[in-house]
């Protein structure tokens, strides 16, 4: 559990921003929805900022450059396609190289046109990490006919790796948003055990998590779905 008393293993940050031209109405949202959040969570050790548009671009800040990160999402400007789950490929490969926790916000409309990553290699990307995703949905200036899919989409990046997908529409929404994000990091436990499967074909397990309370009250768990299984080949 993650307590004032007990800050738990370091905390990583990281920030996706879609750039792209469907962006356009949704920019200025954008940059203030994100500056608004990176001002919550001030004891981050780092803060990794991957904007995209046709092209990726990643850089890892310290919180002693916060005014320069800042800059650097004001000054972004909407263009070009969008290579969303390239740009999420290349967080998590930087991620993985990082001890502690780590939790990704992704700002996008949901729409994905230039990315090499197909969507359901992502999925498989997204299960293997150890990050918890929570997704920023711009939805409302997005065609009705490809709306619903990029929703879901969106809800099932976060969903399984914990995390959750939320759709405000106007800046007096993030504050109840942030305030849900927030409290789910600051409770977050990490649960260890052993498993009895003694496979090792690098299969997927799913794992259920319950929790029951001596007072009968409901609890909700947001856990990962389950894990890769180790692989050895024959």
């Amino acid at each position: 559990m993650v307590d004032d008393d007990h800050p738990g293993p370091a905390l990583h940050l990281g920030v996706l921003l879609d750039v792209s031209e469907s962006m356009g109405e949704d920019m200025t949202f954008t940059k203030t929805a994100s500056i608004k959040f990176l001002n919550r969570l001030l004891d981050a050790v780092d803060i990794t900022v991957v904007d995209f548009d046709t092209e990726v671009r990643a850089a890892r800040y310290s919180q002693n450059e916060f005014a320069r990160l800042v800059e650097r999402i004001r000054q972004k400007k909407a263009s070009g396609f969008t290579a969303l789950y390239d740009a999420i490929g290349v967080y998590l490969d930087g991620a993985a190289g990082q001890d502690g926790r780590k939790v990704m916000l992704l700002y996008t409309d949901g729409g994905d046109t230039r990315s090499a990553i197909p969507f359901h290699e992502l999925t498989d990307l997204l299960k293997a990490s150890d990050v918890t995703v929570y997704s920023i949905g711009l939805l409302e200036h997005q065609p009705p006919s490809i709306r619903t899919d990029q929703r879901m989409k969106l809800q099932q990046m976060a969903e399984i790796t914990g995390g959750q997908a939320f759709f405000p529409t106007v800046v007096r929404d993030l504050d109840s948003v942030y305030d849900k994000v927030v409290a789910q990091i600051r409770a977050q436990y990490t649960i260890g055990y052993l498993s009895s499967n003694e496979k090792t074909d690098g299969g997927w397990r799913k794992v259920e998590i319950k929790v029951v309370r001596k007072d009968g009250r409901d609890l909700r768990v947001r856990s990962r779905k389950g894990y890769f299984g180790p692989y050895k080949k024959p």
